[in-house]
């Protein structure tokens, strides 16, 4: 007897389809309303790549517009099954392996930052040899860290507030990973030390030591902005003010940054970036309610609208009322991610849950903000929604490991009181015990 007949027999399923579904709807754990969230995520945003990429399709593909679409269906149904599978694990598992996890992503952003593969200047994917697959490092790079990071914080909480003891330990693995991030990604970069400084300071870390890196951190972000605002100072006074601009931003890297945040600031009408032109057209052609499902205009002049601007298009065909449905959807996956920190009978799953909803979250606002013009142009996808790829297949893990959570408050809910409080659970002795979590 294998162990679907096993399960079937304790269960009294026959073995129907029915009896399957009914059976993998039983073993369906977590918190049902997350659940319901990713759903409809993932379902409007296979319409909305379907809608945004069907020119693209047609013209790259002799004809064949569901090429995209068909590619989406399968990196939907592999994050599902990522999904589930990671929800039926136990998540005290990922404690353990945090420390090796984080081990193997230093030299990863390495060999990426080196040898990547580059766009724009950038290095920021390398190739999985045999299955020809592309991946951001900086993806697998900042789930490690948060895993690592929860797992520090869940056993330092006695010396939380000694630098060397308990800061020092936190504070370097964050700024190595986002210092070798950010000279490809520096969007991504800001992203992850913004979500490692909200956990640090939850996690009850020195206030004084945090605003003191904090003040350290932002050292590169005015410097970035003083100069911005110098050179466009410096191009509005001389003759020949379209060639300074121009120098500026072929400067490699940081020259992207500085004509991103000088477009932000100064670009008006004709000088305003191209994709946000179209991006801001967009929107306001879908009013209140939209031009409805597939109706899109602006998907044919806005580039990367399966991607970094596929909320203008759901703007465009949904309407701002949609737009407000999707943004109080993610607001809605934050709160119920906050009721599973509150019962978090583990410090470690506190912290980690924590980690990976603020980071799902906090990106979904800025790429947003960035479709209605609210926030300089930085590449960050609308998480769940935009065109799969390894980042949607990390999220589609990170979502896992928050039902797993969720699941194991469910499993001892009722024979167990789960405390509010985040600390770690301390023995007779007084050491503290790492292996639950």
């Amino acid at each position: 007897m294998n162990a679907w007949e096993k399960i079937s027999e304790e269960l009294h399923l026959d073995g129907s389809e029915e009896a399957r579904v009914a059976l993998l709807q039983a073993n369906t754990r977590g918190d049902r309303v997350i659940w319901s969230i990713v759903v409809f995520l993932v379902v409007l945003g296979m319409l909305a790549v379907y809608s945004s990429t069907g020119t693209l399709a047609y013209t790259a593909f002799e004809g064949k517009t569901s090429y995209f679409l068909f590619k989406q269906i399968s990196f939907i149904v592999v994050g599902v099954a990522i999904i589930y599978f990671t929800h039926l694990a136990d998540y005290r598992i990922f404690s353990r392996i945090a420390l090796w996890l984080y081990l193997v992503s230093i030299p990863l952003l390495l060999y990426t930052l080196l040898f990547g593969a580059s766009l724009n200047e950038a290095s920021r994917w390398i190739k999985v040899p045999v299955i020809n697959l592309t991946f951001q490092t900086s993806d697998f790079a900042r789930l490690a860290l948060f895993m690592y990071i929860a797992r520090q914080l869940s056993r330092k909480q006695k010396v939380i507030h000694d630098f060397k003891k308990g800061f020092l330990p936190l504070i370097i693995p964050i700024a190595l990973t986002c210092l070798l991030i950010a000279p490809a990604n520096l969007s991504t970069a800001l992203l992850t030390g913004a979500t490692g400084m909200l956990l640090l300071f939850l996690g009850r870390v020195s206030m004084k030591h945090l605003l003191i890196t904090l003040g350290i951190m932002s050292l590169p972000v005015v410097i970035l902005v003083v100069m911005a605002i110098s050179s466009q100072k410096t191009a509005e006074n001389t003759d020949n003010g379209k060639n300074v601009i121009s120098s500026v931003s072929k400067a490699g890297r940081v020259g992207t940054w500085i004509s991103r945040i000088q477009d932000f600031m100064y670009a008006k009408g004709e000088d305003a970036p191209y994709q946000l032109v179209q991006a801001k057209i967009a929107v306001a052609k879908g009013g209140w309610f939209g031009l409805g499902p597939g109706n899109s205009e602006q998907r044919n002049y806005l580039p990367h609208s399966y991607s970094d601007f596929i909320f203008s298009i759901i703007i465009e065909e949904y309407g701002v009322f949609g737009g407000f449905i999707i943004m109080m959807l993610y607001m809605v996956f934050l709160y119920r991610c906050i009721i599973i920190i509150r019962k978090s009978p583990k410090a470690f799953g506190a912290f980690l849950s924590l980690a990976l909803s603020m980071t799902l979250v906090i990106q979904a606002l800025i790429n947003m903000a960035v479709n209605i013009g609210l926030f300089p142009v930085t590449g960050v996808t609308l998480p769940l929604i935009s065109m799969g790829g390894t980042s949607f297949l990390f999220t589609c893990f990170s979502i896992g490991i928050i039902l797993s959570i969720s699941r194991y408050i469910q499993q001892i809910d009722g024979t167990e009181q789960p405390t509010v409080t985040v600390v770690p659970e301390v023995n007779e002795s007084g050491k503290e015990e790492v292996a639950n979590g």
